[in-house]
């Protein structure tokens, strides 16, 4: 089996593929405001692993995601619970100490291009330029997004960083995790990618409950981000790149960045500048784009 692969559904978006890709960018782009939420009273690595058990117990309950995966394939999905699931859960609530929830969101913009470069590596391919030109806007759009909350915000170059080292594993995953999709379905893929996150990550979170105080509010933030933003989500995104490929799946990321907005305006009281709303044009615009036939 490849690293990774095209997508089995190479025409454009249909009803299941919007669906997906609309599922996937309602959760996840409230995943920032929930960690910002649980940091008001837990360590960042607590967060971590509580999510990604939590997860796990979810999709272990499920008969479908324990379908048999070959032990030649074990390695990869190893692999994968480690740049998809550990690394970057453990980086993000690091990173949301120095810098707000909506730039985080907006950052993630860059998972499609890692993705996009990722692939064209693997498979020693170009997209179609219709796609890429996509790919190129929809970037565009969100550093248009990021702009105002850059120039008004003190922003910790570090966690910056971390938030970019972490979107570079998902553009990586991305790619790992379409040849296992279409060979195992999501569910069985992502119990055992979480599982290992889950293995991984509990030595910091355990060390990190020293400093976490339960309050309701926080706590609850957590779940969710278990529950749904990890058990749930992953096997939504999962199935997404296994249909469209590693390179049209990251355009879910693009919504990201909206959902994030739109979180911060209703329970932030954020304030969304004219040059937003141009930025969110150009996002549409560009996944529309890159959301047409690839091959």
């Amino acid at each position: 089996m490849s690293f990774t692969t095209h997508g089995s559904q190479l025409g454009p978006f249909g009803p299941v593929e919007w669906a997906l890709l609309t599922g996937v960018a309602l959760i996840w782009g409230s995943s920032y405001l929930l960690i910002e939420i649980g940091l008001e009273s837990l360590a960042p690595p607590t967060i971590s692993w509580v999510r990604v058990t939590l997860g796990f117990l979810v999709l272990v309950a499920l008969p479908v995601a324990r379908r048999r995966i070959e032990r030649r394939d074990y390695p990869r999905v190893v692999i994968l619970g480690f740049t998809w699931v550990a690394v970057p859960f453990l980086l993000f609530p690091i990173a949301q100490q120095h810098i707000d929830s909506a730039l985080a969101g907006m950052l993630n913009a860059l998972v499609p291009i890692f993705s996009t470069c990722t692939a064209i590596v693997l498979m020693r391919s170009l997209p179609r330029r219709r796609i890429a030109v996509g790919v190129i806007l929809g970037f565009a759009g969100a550093i248009i997004i990021s702009i105002p909350a850059i120039r008004d915000s003190t922003v910790g170059a570090w966690g910056v960083f971390l938030v970019v080292l972490a979107t570079f594993l998902y553009g990586i995953s991305l790619n790992l995790a379409v040849p296992l999709q279409q060979r195992y379905g999501a569910p069985a893929v992502m119990m055992r990618a979480i599982g290992v996150g889950a293995v991984a990550t509990a030595p910091f979170g355990l060390a990190g409950l020293a400093g976490s105080q339960w309050r309701i509010g926080p706590a609850l933030a957590v779940i969710v981000l278990g529950v749904l933003n990890t058990g749930v989500a992953y096997v939504i995104m999962a199935s997404f790149v296994g249909r469209v490929g590693p390179t049209r799946g990251g355009v879910a990321i693009y919504f990201l960045p909206l959902v994030a907005i739109v979180l911060g305006v209703a329970f932030r009281s954020e304030v969304v500048v004219p040059l937003q709303w141009a930025g969110t044009g150009v996002v549409l615009f560009g996944a529309w784009l890159a959301s047409r036939r690839e091959a």
